[in-house]
């Protein structure tokens, strides 16, 4: 594929709004499978058109590339250096950016700056649970809008002192047509590892990293070894605490029970190969891989931190435990494994909720209102959690009332 950037693309004369996504990184992660699908569906039709800035290439932008965006590699340090400001103010200006959509604080220091520099309006989507410093610190700088993605951190921002007028939650939401029930996949994960197909499969998928924290699952699966020894359990996912991993398996002895995947780009046929999902981590905003899962059919086992009890809901569609909690969280797994019918039961309530409460086109169409409304100020109304302008039908205002 040709990577040379075209600029005839930047067409200054399209009537759609042109949006430019700054990405402050490239793997394939949730952060960016949400730009990327952002970017496939909104880009689709007449009202959108966009630019991605991303500081390396990789997998991710040749995702975005195939879904029409054009595609500029940019430096993108913590402390943004002059030759990035001077290049992405010009390709602001030349391609007559209407709106700039920052991802991660680097990403959101550099689209700031040249949002201040340019005039052009900028938006930050708060991926993590928490607003941290250096996106507090820009936006209280230059005024950018600041997007979060569930309940728990809309009120950790207002608790910090963000203005309501500059901040609004657009929850993710999950492609319910794309996840989906399905068979087992007849050459899986039992027969890539010689096991017995009727074996019993506990799977995490997710980065391997600190937050995620996958030890605490290792640390479940030990004790539940002792009650279950048939019990498998898989890990998809790459990142920094892949070694610590395999030592920390290995000193539990677990070489032949725990298994890490790797990367998987593919990971529906793992949902539908497994008998129950696990999320540890001790830091989420809106976790996708779950919702992903839970639109499969499968019943979790999450621990209850951000934005995870807006998606799991306790003893219906699964068990939410504490933080670092692996002897809760062995507990609840050895309950459903030994209790099919619930387990099957919790599964078809999960795919339920995802179907009803979490679709993606409504999810979308309601940070396509919010771009639409953030580049012409104009049209402005309040902001409200959870929801779209007024004007989107079917928005729902979920800020608590007087009398509930």
């Amino acid at each position: 594929m040709d990577k040379t950037p075209s600029f005839s693309r930047l067409d200054p004369s399209s009537p759609r709004l042109h949006v430019m996504e700054v990405v402050g990184n490239g793997i394939v992660g949730g952060m960016e499978r949400c730009v990327e699908r952002l970017i496939e569906h909104l880009g689709r039709g007449d009202r959108f058109r966009f630019t991605v800035l991303c500081p390396f290439e990789g997998d991710f932008t040749d995702r975005v590339r195939a879904a029409g965006a054009q595609v500029m590699v940019v430096p993108m340090p913590e402390d943004p250096p002059w030759a990035a400001l001077q290049m992405v103010t010009g390709l602001v200006r030349h391609g007559r950016v209407d709106l700039l959509h920052a991802h991660l604080p680097n990403a959101h220091q550099l689209a700031g700056v040249v949002g201040r520099i340019t005039g052009v309006p900028v938006v930050s989507t708060i991926h993590g649970r928490q607003i941290i410093m250096p996106d507090l610190e820009v936006h209280r700088m230059v005024g950018s809008h600041l997007s979060v993605v569930c309940q728990h951190s809309y009120y950790h921002a207002l608790g910090l002192g963000i203005d309501p007028d500059k901040l609004s939650c657009e929850p993710n939401g999950v492609d319910t047509q794309a996840f989906h029930p399905g068979p087992r996949p007849e050459q899986g994960l039992r027969e890539r590892f010689g096991l017995p197909r009727d074996t019993l499969l506990v799977g995490l998928v997710g980065r391997l990293s600190p937050e995620k924290a996958p030890d605490v699952l290792v640390r479940a699966a030990s004790l539940l070894h002792e009650r279950l020894p048939d019990v498998h359990f898989m890990i998809a996912g790459e990142g920094p605490m892949r070694t610590q991993l395999v030592e920390a398996i290995e000193r539990q002895g677990l070489q032949s029970h725990v298994h890490l995947l790797g990367r998987i780009d593919d990971v529906l046929p793992i949902y539908h190969d497994l008998d129950l999902q696990v999320s540890s981590s001790h830091s989420e905003a809106m976790p996708l891989a779950l919702m992903e899962g839970m639109a499969t059919g499968l019943c979790v086992v999450a621990t209850r931190v951000g934005g995870v009890p807006e998606i799991v809901e306790h003893g219906r569609s699964g068990w939410l435990v504490a933080a670092r909690d692996h002897e809760d969280i062995a507990g609840r797994i050895h309950q459903m494994l030994t209790q099919p019918d619930l387990r099957r039961r919790m599964g078809e309530r999960a795919r339920d909720s995802m179907v009803q409460r979490h679709p993606l086109s409504s999810r979308l169409e309601a940070v396509a209102q919010r771009l639409l409304q953030l580049a012409r100020p104009a049209a402005a109304e309040p902001r409200r959690i959870g929801s779209a302008p007024r004007a989107v039908p079917g928005s729902a205002d979920l800020r608590p009332r007087a009398g509930r």
